[in-house]
């Protein structure tokens, strides 16, 4: 969190300390090793690329208490239920989401590289992370990656209040001949609930216009918005806001393409079956489902030219002209690179509600690490 002067004031905490302390947490929690050194570094990829809502502060809400409180498995048991040269369908049996969708791109990757393309999906799965963690693995193999998500219902419809869909992230990973590739990763909502949980950590508001109440009002106390939409009485809403003059139409549309693709592909629930609660209200399985698709530019033009074809659309984007008073032009993905070159060396920053907890889990779990931010 920065200051008035926009200088970060949370204290930094290494790298190899805070993925270390994970791993050890998730290892007393029951996940085994391996597969808690995959979800560590998803989860530190998250506050490396700055999208600190997905990052240490879903840590213990998001995946440790999903354990403890019995809708989340710390075993993933992985069964490929389907497979062809180019698709496979994965159940991940309410494991780690985020262990079933590394073994999914790396089975995607092979198989596009044999034979161009590929796809998959994972069914009754849980959270896998920033969706980008899985585009980026084909990104990393010269090739592009697409990757979707749904989950519990937060987002309404365009002209509704009730929350029907999930954040449903759409994201792709492209390679280029810079030393960033093109990575659009985000919600098909106006904001993400880890996003206002955030928010909420830091003690701020939620901007107006990004939630809607059950009477059409936009509510922006972060916390109270938190519980209503607990209990269905406040929604996020589609990109594009409310109604239809400002494009609200074309987020609900990309929001529901999502939704199909995540549940159709798989065979899975969807919408209101996502919502965690059994016919008695009492915690569940979630059941996500998530898809995937890789292609190979090789097998067209080749990766060269599409490296090289992409970054010159995406250096002509930012160096066309800038409206007045604007400093720059992003492209997707560079202000994620940007981020890790200023905190490559510096660490996570941790605010306080995140040291708390990983002060409690330390001790619970019966580690013996020291922080610097307890000095």
């Amino acid at each position: 969190m920065a200051n008035e002067h926009g200088i970060e004031t949370r204290p930094y905490v290494a790298w190899d300390l805070v993925n270390n302390f994970m791993i050890d947490v998730f290892k007393a929690y029951g996940v085994p090793e391996a597969d808690a050194r995959i979800c560590a570094d998803v989860l530190l990829e998250s506050d490396r690329r700055g999208i600190e809502s997905h990052g240490c502060n879903r840590f213990k809400p998001i995946y440790l208490d999903r354990i403890k409180n019995g809708t989340l498995k710390p075993v993933t048991e992985i069964e490929v239920v389907k497979e062809t040269e180019t698709t496979v369908v994965i159940d991940a049996h309410d494991g780690m989401g985020m262990v079933a969708s590394h073994k999914m791109m790396e089975m995607l990757i092979e198989k596009a590289k044999k034979y161009g393309m590929a796809g998959g999906t994972v069914m009754n799965s849980t959270h896998y992370g920033i969706a980008g963690y899985w585009t980026t693995m084909a990104e990393k193999a010269g090739m592009i990656g697409i990757s979707g998500t749904n989950a519990r219902p937060s987002v309404a419809p365009t002209w509704g209040v009730e929350p029907m869909m999930g954040t449903n992230p759409f994201t792709f990973t492209m390679p280029t001949d810079e030393e960033f590739p093109f990575n659009f990763d985000c919600a098909t909502s106006t904001i993400q609930n880890g996003k206002i949980e955030f928010y909420e950590r830091m003690g701020k508001p939620t901007p107006s216009g990004l939630v809607t109440d059950n009477e059409g009002n936009s509510p922006t106390d972060s916390g109270a918005i938190l519980k209503d939409m607990r209990a269905g009485k406040a929604a996020l809403l589609p990109l594009g806001g409310p109604g239809e003059s400002t494009g609200g139409y074309k987020g609900y549309g990309f929001t529901t393409i999502v939704e199909i693709l995540s549940a159709a592909l798989a065979g899975g629930p969807y919408m209101k079956a996502l919502n965690g609660k059994d016919e008695n209200g009492k915690p569940c399985m979630y059941h996500l489902g998530h898809f995937f698709f890789v292609i190979n530019p090789e097998f067209f033009m080749g990766l060269d030219t599409f490296e090289k074809t992409t970054g010159g659309i995406l250096r002509d984007l930012r160096n066309s002209k800038k409206a007045p008073g604007a400093e720059r032009i992003y492209t997707a993905g560079e202000k994620e690179y940007l981020s890790w070159l200023d905190r490559k060396d510096k660490g996570v920053p941790v605010g306080e509600a995140i040291q708390k907890e990983f002060i409690a889990l330390r001790d619970e779990c019966g580690l013996s690490y020291k922080f610097p931010f307890e000095n």
